[in-house]
């Protein structure tokens, strides 16, 4: 069930990719942008978006990227985040994860102040903004070689 679903969302990225009028490096910049904002708690389609007006980047590409990571990978992006950030900040992954779990378990606003930031958000956020720009990258470098392998073979110009 998982490998259908999987199959139908990339045959769906797939479509839309090659359907987009523009050249691969601007299609591959936009999406690589778009996984950026998608992973990065806190930014999403819409901040997506606005960079790409900003940066002149493909609005459909951007969108494309902030929507198929959003959700679905944010478990997984969070324990990474955490373990990458504690590793560089020279800390034990298990007491940032329980000092941020205690903050949103029992939140209260003294409590999210009392809390440490260079004990429990900077490692978090240093891990996202790192997960994010690789993923971000990778997914860049895959999109802009993946279009111009298939346009080279249908013998299509860059737009």
């Amino acid at each position: 069930m998982f490998q259908n679903r999987f199959s139908r969302l990339k045959e769906f990225i797939s479509h839309k990719l090659l359907g987009i009028n523009d050249s691969p490096h601007r299609i591959a910049l936009g999406l690589g942008v778009g996984v950026f904002a998608g992973v990065m708690p806190g930014l999403g389609v819409i901040t997506a978006l606005v960079l790409a007006i900003f940066l002149r980047l493909n609005k459909v590409a951007t969108a494309l990227g902030a929507l198929v990571t959003n959700t679905w990978v944010s478990v997984v992006i969070f324990l990474l985040s955490i373990r990458l950030g504690s590793v560089i900040m020279g800390l034990h992954w298990q007491e940032v994860y329980n000092g941020w779990a205690g903050v949103f378990k029992h939140f209260s606003w003294s409590l999210l102040f009392k809390s440490s930031f260079l004990d429990i958000f900077l490692p978090v956020i240093l891990g996202y903004f790192l997960v994010s720009l690789t993923l971000s990258f990778s997914a860049y470098l895959i999109t802009f070689f993946w279009l111009s392998r298939i346009r080279k073979k249908k013998g299509l110009q860059d737009a």
